[in-house]
């Protein structure tokens, strides 16, 4: 029996004694690199849009009104001091929204609210919003 015992115990030393000389080398593919930044850019891209595919970012409300000639005309005079902005007007039952500008961020949004602010004595403030925005080229690019 103490032999067995003695045989028992050398035969685990020696096995334990192997197992940590030995050594696991993994060869990594590059191209997961490749692949694993392509997926963040993805998931960066997928978490810009709403559920029907248009950007989130913000407009500029300039009015909230029941009344639809004043929530119109404040849009047309919108229209004609700043013709490189889209104008929108949204209707809410029963009232009318009208918003400006197309932002991705939300501190651009807030730089034109204060450029307009003086024009309209209403309450003027950011608001999310889906926009309508057009990626550049090298932005699709890097995507």
């Amino acid at each position: 029996m103490k032999l067995f015992c003695f045989f028992f115990f050398i035969m685990s030393f020696c096995k334990i004694s192997i197992a940590s000389s030995d050594t696991i080398i993994v060869h990594k593919d590059p191209r997961l690199d490749v692949l694993t930044q392509k997926q963040i850019q993805i998931n960066k891209h997928a978490s810009m849009l709403t559920s029907n595919g248009q950007y989130k970012g913000f407009r500029v409300q300039v009015i909230s009104t029941t009344n639809r000639d004043e929530a119109f005309k404040t849009k047309n005079d919108l229209a004609a001091k700043f013709p490189d902005q889209k104008i929108y007007t949204i209707f809410q039952s029963p009232t009318f929204k009208v918003r400006i500008g197309n932002f991705l961020k939300k501190e651009d949004a807030e730089n034109f609210r204060k450029q307009i602010s003086n024009l309209f004595s209403q309450g003027i403030y950011v608001v999310d919003d889906a926009i309508d925005y057009v990626p550049k080229t090298e932005e699709e690019s890097s995507q």
